[in-house]
């Protein structure tokens, strides 16, 4: 556990609730493109944007000793009184084609409620740990690359972007990392973005972020690892697989786990799938992906870990795909 983010209670009064989502609806400042950016390591000439230096101090601050040593950002865990029912903005079904390689890989149990990814194929390249510094603090979640027109788009939860006012800083992500290992490089953000909805009040229904990482000894992200597709607006009730490093017990970060199981529209508070899995912090912001496809490694990224009821520990919870999310995505390739 890491500052005031921690499991809840039932006990526990609306203020130590309100403290683990961390709303804050004084913060209102929204860009006219309808995704707010801010800053991965030190402010910029613009919103967002990182100084190169900052860029180069971020990747020499994540020794292999810091990344083993980091935190897990909780996967959020909240109460009833903490979600506001929430109709996602819906548009028109948009699917975005993988551009990681294919290979071949095994088949694997489905459903599967946990367990060590063990198939390979294009998800282990383009999906990874995601380190930076929150209050003061090392700490780490999940994310996955993606097909971008900028060949350099993050996908993520908006908590491991930002979380209780601020931006987190020395944000690098790290594609297929392995004890303590960067086996494809360890890529500073140069710009983080979020939902207007997370970025405002910490809207759980909205809890989707994105980064923009700078070039690598002159390579893009996607050129070295590929990149998966998205689905936006494609419904609920969706046969879909989970992926994550979480780095809270019984997991310690250094494995790749992965949950499968068709998908449930949340029947409680939210508008998020629901999908039985045991994954725990450091999982926020993994992939969930549609269409996957077992003997590829590949499939359609259409949601990310985000919360967990604290009443209702056995199953994880990611935001719907739908307009708002296909705006960020928008504006981060287009960064």
């Amino acid at each position: 556990m890491i500052g005031s983010l921690r499991r809840l209670r039932s006990s526990d009064g609306p203020r130590a609730r309100r403290t683990v989502l961390g709303a804050l609806a004084g913060v209102t400042a929204l860009l006219a493109t309808g995704v707010t950016a801010g800053p991965a390591s030190a402010a910029g000439p613009e919103p967002g944007a990182v100084a190169l230096s900052a860029q180069e101090r971020a990747l020499n601050f994540w020794t292999p000793q810091r990344m083993r040593q980091a935190s897990p950002l909780d996967v959020l865990s909240v109460d009833r009184s903490d979600v506001r029912a929430s109709t996602p903005r819906k548009g028109k079904k948009t699917l975005v084609a993988p551009s990681a390689p294919a290979s071949t890989v095994g088949t694997l149990a489905f459903p599967h409620s946990g367990g060590p990814w063990t198939g390979g194929g294009a998800v282990v390249q383009t999906a990874g740990r995601v380190f930076f510094t929150y209050q003061g603090r090392t700490a780490s979640c999940s994310g996955n690359a993606v097909t971008s027109a900028n060949k350099s788009t993050v996908m993520t939860a908006g908590h491991c972007v930002k979380l209780e006012g601020s931006w987190h800083t020395n944000w690098v992500f790290v594609p297929g990392y392995h004890d303590g290992q960067a086996p494809y490089g360890k890529w500073a953000a140069a710009k983080t973005l979020s939902t207007p909805q997370w970025t405002a009040s910490e809207d759980i229904n909205y809890d989707i972020g994105a980064a923009v990482v700078a070039p690598l000894e002159g390579k893009r992200l996607t050129d070295v690892v590929g990149g998966q597709g998205l689905a936006f607006n494609t419904g609920y009730n969706k046969a879909m697989y989970a992926f994550g490093f979480p780095a809270a017990a019984p997991y310690d970060g250094e494995k790749f786990i992965y949950c499968s199981g068709t998908t449930y529209r949340d029947f409680l508070l939210s508008s998020d799938h629901g999908l039985t899995c045991d994954m725990t912090g450091g999982s926020s912001g993994g992939p969930w992906f549609t269409q996957f496809d077992e003997a590829t490694g590949r499939g359609l990224q259409s949601s990310v870990n985000s919360f967990k009821y604290n009443f209702l520990p056995t199953a994880m919870y990611g935001p719907y795909f739908g307009a708002d999310a296909q705006k960020l995505y928008q504006t981060a390739q287009s960064s």
